[in-house]
């Protein structure tokens, strides 16, 4: 898959260390939860979830060179971009349960957009370490959708876990649950798809590992027998 070159139109303060880029570039076949394989000559090339696809927009947390990279980039300056790549999320069921932990809320927001336009209700948890670390309570609440916020800190929201507020909604919904789907560390994802086989819930999780080609070429995302890149990383339970 080649490359394609854009400029970049906007930049956002997400929050302290969170930025989104808004590209002149259109990726009109991505669906939520796919990536897109971004490079920086002389940088390096990462895979970044999609927040949008049209323009196409990326939610970029500042926690490494190659991030830290992006964070110094201004408006007018190129980034180069091949994709949609990997497996998404699908819109199933007429309630879907959104859960988010930390700068995984990005593709979640996608799939809330595209779960709406499909007639779908949709309700959101999302988690962080501090209220300082939340991100897209705006975002959503904008869509109209339900948001319960949890902090491990217990400084907004609800203290604790994410999972405890996924707890709390899964008992107090006045309409069933019938799909969840999460993006997050992998630790919140382990909990989550424990917690959706207790409930007998039908979960789609959206992990993460180290990637290069993208493309299920080289094996660099190998995680317990499957390819990140290419089977995911959206994977089904």
């Amino acid at each position: 898959m080649i490359h394609q070159a854009a400029r970049i139109t906007g930049i956002s303060e997400e929050n302290y260390r969170v930025k989104t880029l808004t590209l002149e570039l259109a990726l009109p076949a991505a669906r939520p939860g796919q990536f897109a394989m971004v490079w920086l000559p002389n940088v390096n090339e990462r895979p970044l979830s999609l927040l949008d696809a049209d323009p196409v927009r990326f939610t970029v947390a500042r926690v490494g060179a190659f991030t830290a990279a992006l964070h110094d980039l201004r408006l007018g300056d190129r980034l180069w971009v091949r994709g949609p790549l990997g497996q998404g999320f699908t819109v199933r069921g007429r309630h879907l349960l959104l859960v988010g932990g930390g700068y995984g809320v990005a593709p979640l927001h996608f799939l809330a957009r595209a779960a709406l336009a499909a007639g779908a209700q949709v309700s959101v948890v999302i988690g962080a370490r501090t209220a300082a670390d939340l991100l897209f309570m705006d975002r959503f609440a904008a869509l109209g959708v339900p948001v319960i916020t949890t902090t491990d800190d217990g400084s907004a929201g609800r203290p604790g876990l994410v999972t405890a507020g996924v707890e709390h909604l899964l008992a107090t919904a006045t309409t069933p649950i019938d799909q969840l789907a999460a993006c997050g560390p992998g630790p919140m994802l382990t909990a989550l798809e424990r917690l959706a086989a207790v409930h007998h819930l039908p979960a789609q999780l959206s992990w993460e590992n180290r990637m290069r080609c993208g493309m299920g070429i080289c094996g660099t995302c190998a995680k317990d027998g499957w390819l990140v890149c290419s089977e995911g990383p959206v994977r089904r339970t």
